[in-house]
């Protein structure tokens, strides 16, 4: 396969694009100009809110396709694409089994604003970076925007102490561990798989000229979506599994690295 082919790229946010202190770097920015240059679409796509995701690109952000809340939502500028939010009684029965769960905190996210009930210091700490639009609240009575997420913390370990507790509910949900503390369950179609799928089908892009980065498990799908398919070297074992190729980590400029080799392929194919 040729590197030159590519006319996609798609990259997760927290572990891959960003680096530990949540930051993207100068060096991304001055690819990704180039990248435009080449007429590479860039696509984030994260478990972060539409916000979020606009929030650390905002310089960019009206040259950006957006696939947030896990594929949940999609947007180009004003418009959205893509729309799979929890319908209500999905939600309330998640709502319950989550209540359920030992030192379970959970975010119910919505396209401008997430909302929790939780009095955990560090869950709140935390909502300062991934969901700094947010709202405290008594009961999800108290929600009237559409649910694209339900996000549910565990101080220690996601994996160890959330997901068995959730694991059951795979075959109607998209249950997924995003990260060392979260747990993420989305309507079934809510994937970054699936939102990726929908633009390669509306730009006409095969496998072979789409370019996937990810981390953790609930880029797993996105993955299998692309030839050239990275797990960043700090990624969740299964990711590494999934992925056709790996890259150095988040903060060793795993996803700059590769991307400079996209951009000279690119270029050399035009002499």
């Amino acid at each position: 396969m040729n590197l030159a082919n590519v006319k996609l790229v798609v990259s997760d946010m927290d572990g891959t694009l960003l680096n530990s202190k949540h930051e993207v770097s100068s060096l991304f920015f001055e690819l990704f100009e180039k990248m435009k240059q080449h007429d590479i679409l860039f696509v984030p796509a994260s478990g972060r809110p539409l916000y979020g995701i606009l929030d650390k690109l905002a310089s960019i952000k009206d040259d950006l396709i957006i696939v947030a809340e896990n594929g949940g939502i999609v947007v180009q500028q004003d418009e959205v694409l893509l729309s799979t939010p929890i319908n209500d009684e999905d939600l309330k029965q998640i709502n319950t089994l989550i209540t359920s769960a030992n030192e379970a905190e959970v975010v119910f996210c919505t396209k401008e604003k997430a909302f929790t009930a939780s009095k955990s210091k560090k869950l709140l700490t935390l909502l300062a970076e991934y969901y700094a639009n947010f709202q405290l609240i008594d009961s999800i009575e108290e929600i009237s925007e559409p649910v694209y997420k339900t996000a549910i913390y565990h101080e220690v370990s996601s994996e160890k102490y959330l997901y068995p507790h959730f694991q059951h509910l795979e075959n109607n949900y998209k249950v997924k561990v995003s990260a060392n503390h979260w747990v993420d369950i989305s309507a079934n179609n809510a994937n970054k798989g699936y939102a990726v799928e929908l633009l390669q089908k509306n730009f006409n892009i095969s496998p072979e000229e789409t370019m996937i980065f990810g981390d953790y498990n609930n880029d797993i799908e996105m993955l299998k979506t692309a030839y050239f398919s990275y797990a960043m070297e700090n990624a969740h074992p299964l990711v590494k599994e999934t992925a056709n190729f790996s890259t150095k980590s988040n903060n060793h400029f795993g996803v700059e690295n590769i991307l400079s080799l996209l951009v000279e392929a690119k270029e050399a194919s035009k002499l």
